[in-house]
């Protein structure tokens, strides 16, 4: 069904039906991500481990290993075959779902907060770096170009005062960019900044052609809808802004009057609570915010901009949330287990859809089938179409045409390969939890039950024991 023609009564509906149909898990998940058409779901994990899972089967497709660190964001590219992953190690790889291998890696000065891929080139990502200017990374060479992005925001040219502007001056100063991504052109990029600024930036010049300061507070999250016409804004102050974006294409652009057009403030004014992540709908109608120190998650309805509805699910706090790009399906991932919760519709099992023939009983009834009543075709038939077959002249030397991969991934339809290693498909829990919030790895090689720093730290005793007993024998 396409969402994009559905009434919105039947859409609020479908909203209400959603609940926590499932749980999947390999390792402590960080950060989720679907790919374009919703096929599979990326996850980073706290030990740099990236897993790609099929929704449609719930197992891991991919489990790709390199980085040292947690995952701190995913990007996949436009035609779903190259995932981009940054950690907290100060390195960002480009990965092949081809061959699952490491396609490229780029090393910065400090670690990412965030790396995405242009919609077209998948050669091409911008990233946010840890009190550092943004970069835009070429990696179509062997050796990775970086271009440093500017971070200070553009100033009203009417600001004639040499007081204020020395003022503007020294707040630009601590000016960091904590957010970027690129718009559904790939032209620009918008960014966000720790001062509650929005900058949009020509990829070309890597100049800002336009500045606003929406809110006071760190900008953590930017998301655009499919269309890239409407920019989703999570900062610090509580509060989830919505606005409109001008068409950055125009012909006639003027970015002296290029400017953002507030739509709704979205807020808990009862219990006041932040935000941890915030995403759009497939259709773009609705916002879901996943909340701080909470488990709850909130539901808007951008047309009137009132809460539709708030999911409960999980006792556990919440951290990334994202929105199945075709489908009313939401994947989020708990903060303290790491584990990924999976909230869909479930459909009601109605048999009278099957067959008009097919009638639904309430409980459990006696039924004598006939000797034919299930056969597809009668006796006669199948000696009738066997004679036949006899007679007819089969080919044995002709050879069918068979799809090539390469020429399927040329025209952008890249079919990920399935994964026969079901050494590399498990889902076992390879951390454990030792308290709230902290997370070992289980002990390799023994039940699970002990930790490997706790090990360690006997084994160090025990060693320190018997030096002192030697050097008190001696």
């Amino acid at each position: 069904m396409n969402f994009l023609l559905a009434d919105p009564e039947e859409a609020v509906e479908y909203i209400e039906q959603i609940t926590n149909t499932n749980t999947i898990r390999s390792g402590h998940a960080t950060c989720l991500r679907f790919n374009r058409t919703g096929e599979f779901l990326a996850s980073g994990r706290v030990d740099g481990t990236v897993v790609v899972w099929d929704i449609e089967t719930m197992g891991v497709a991919r489990k790709m290993r390199g980085h040292n660190r947690s995952i701190t964001s995913l990007s996949w590219s436009g035609c779903g075959r190259y995932l981009l992953s940054a950690c907290q190690g100060w390195k960002v790889m480009l990965w092949d779902l081809q061959t699952g291998k490491r396609h490229r890696e780029v090393r910065f000065r400090a670690p990412a907060y965030i790396a995405e891929l242009h919609p077209f080139n998948p050669y091409l990502f911008v990233a946010s770096l840890f009190e550092d200017q943004p970069m835009l990374v070429d990696v179509s060479g062997e050796i990775g170009v970086k271009q440093p992005l500017p971070t200070i925001p553009k100033r009203s040219s009417a600001e004639a005062d040499d007081a204020l502007a020395e003022k503007h001056a020294k707040e630009d100063a601590k000016q960091m960019t904590t957010v970027t991504i690129f718009t559904a052109s790939g032209d620009h990029i918008i960014s966000g900044t720790n001062k509650g600024w929005i900058n949009i930036i020509d990829v070309k010049s890597r100049a800002v052609i336009h500045s606003g300061k929406p809110c006071n507070g760190v900008i953590t999250t930017l998301r655009l809808t499919s269309s890239g016409r409407d920019l989703l804004v999570n900062s610090q102050d509580r509060k989830v802004r919505t606005f409109y974006v001008p068409n950055l294409t125009a012909q006639d652009l003027d970015v002296d009057t290029l400017y953002l057009i507030k739509e709704h403030d979205f807020e808990d004014q009862v219990n006041r609570l932040s935000w941890n992540h915030v995403t759009f709908t497939a259709t773009g109608e609705y916002v879901a915010a996943s909340t701080y120190n909470n488990h709850e998650i909130y539901v808007w309805e951008r047309r009137t901009g009132s809460l539709t509805r708030i999911l409960d699910g999980p006792k556990e706090e919440q951290g990334v949330i994202e929105w199945h790009p075709q489908r009313h399906f939401l994947a989020t991932c708990g903060l303290e287990t790491g584990r990924i919760y999976i909230w869909s519709i479930v459909p009601e099992q109605k048999w009278a859809r099957l067959a008009p023939d097919f009638a639904q009983v309430e409980e459990n009834q006696e039924y004598v089938e006939r000797e034919d009543e299930f056969d597809i075709y009668g006796q006669e038939e199948l000696t009738k179409r066997r004679l036949d077959a006899e007679d007819e002249d089969v080919d044995v030397l002709t050879m069918d045409n068979a799809i090539d991969r390469d020429v399927v991934a040329a025209e952008g339809r890249f079919r990920m390969p399935i994964l026969f290693d079901l050494a590399d498909s498990d889902s076992e829990d390879e951390f454990v939890a030792v308290s709230t919030g902290t997370m070992r790895r289980r002990s390799p090689g023994g039940d699970g039950d002990i930790p490997d720093a706790t090990g360690a730290a006997e084994k160090k005793a025990a060693s320190k024991r018997k030096t002192a007993r030697g050097k008190k024998k001696s």
